[in-house]
């Protein structure tokens, strides 16, 4: 893995996970455990948290995609691990046989994550369970139109969606659909997550290459602004009120950034009619 000089630190290790910098600013994070559709073990976690962690605390990257390899974005939890745990009396299993549960950013380091920069989710194939809880707290989500299968089959296998995902697709969906979606435990294909709400873009062929596109959208704009509007977004769908969400924001993160060198910057590429020339974030 050839790393950005401009990185002032060499990111975490973490399992089962290929990272690669496909374009200037942009992290793409794989997950690469093809013959269990990239389903996480419990030690992942904690991780892929680190990881997060680490992208948001790097100056010179500004937008992130995960993806999976292989036929799957993410099948959700590892079932046999968790079989082999729970089958296990408690008084005789040994340590490396207890749940392990995963960190308060949630399942995968991003079920609940609230982070400071975004994450672009490029749905590559399955997408249900624990990789449906991820995905319903990203940014933004592309998919494939063919390939892309979504779904929260928990109660299915007598288990509950508990990383997130509920609460988050009542908001994105409405109770109805939610209902549908959780309480039978069906699978949707892309276009019709698109029209749920779920998913930005649908695309043939190539999502990864869609999907670092978008990033690198993103990674052209201020990186100031971006993480500052990201924060006034994450304040709505935390259940703060417009009025009190858009005061809180100005008077805390905004103020950081009010007047600062990317702001000036942005107005004067304006003024002299020319592509902006943005500086690593500070925040």
């Amino acid at each position: 893995m050839a790393l950005p000089k401009a990185l002032t630190t060499p990111p975490p290790p973490v399992s089962n996970v290929l990272l690669t910098f496909p374009a200037p600013h942009v992290l793409l994070i794989t997950l690469n455990r093809p013959a269990s559709l990239n389903a996480i073990p419990s030690r992942q976690h904690a991780e892929l948290d680190a990881l997060y962690r680490w992208y948001d605390s790097e100056p010179h990257l500004r937008a992130a995609v995960l993806t999976g390899s292989g036929r799957a974005f993410c099948a959700g939890a590892d079932l046999k691990e968790w079989d082999a745990r729970h089958n296990v009396p408690s008084s005789s299993a040994p340590e490396s046989k207890k749940e392990e549960s995963w960190t308060t950013a949630g399942f995968g380091g991003l079920s609940n994550r609230v982070g400071k920069k975004p994450v672009i989710a490029a749905v590559n194939g399955l997408c249900l369970g624990g990789g449906m809880e991820m995905v319903l707290n990203c940014d933004i989500v592309v998919a494939d139109e063919e390939k892309a299968r979504f779904g929260l089959p928990e109660v299915t296998r007598g288990v509950v969606a508990l990383a997130g995902a509920l609460p988050r697709v009542v908001r994105t969906v409405g109770r109805q659909r939610a209902a549908e979606m959780a309480l039978l435990g069906r699978m949707y294909g892309a276009r019709e997550m698109e029209g749920w709400g779920i998913v930005n873009f649908v695309v043939k062929g190539d999502v990864v290459g869609e999907a670092v596109k978008v990033a690198e959208e993103v990674a052209g704009n201020s990186p100031d602004a971006v993480v500052v509007s990201r924060e006034g977004l994450r304040l709505g769908w935390e259940g703060v009120g417009p009025v009190l969400g858009t005061e809180m924001l100005a008077t805390g993160m905004y103020g950081r950034i009010d007047g600062g060198e990317n702001m000036k910057e942005g107005v004067r590429s304006f003024v002299e009619r020319r592509k902006a020339r943005w500086v690593d974030s500070k925040l």
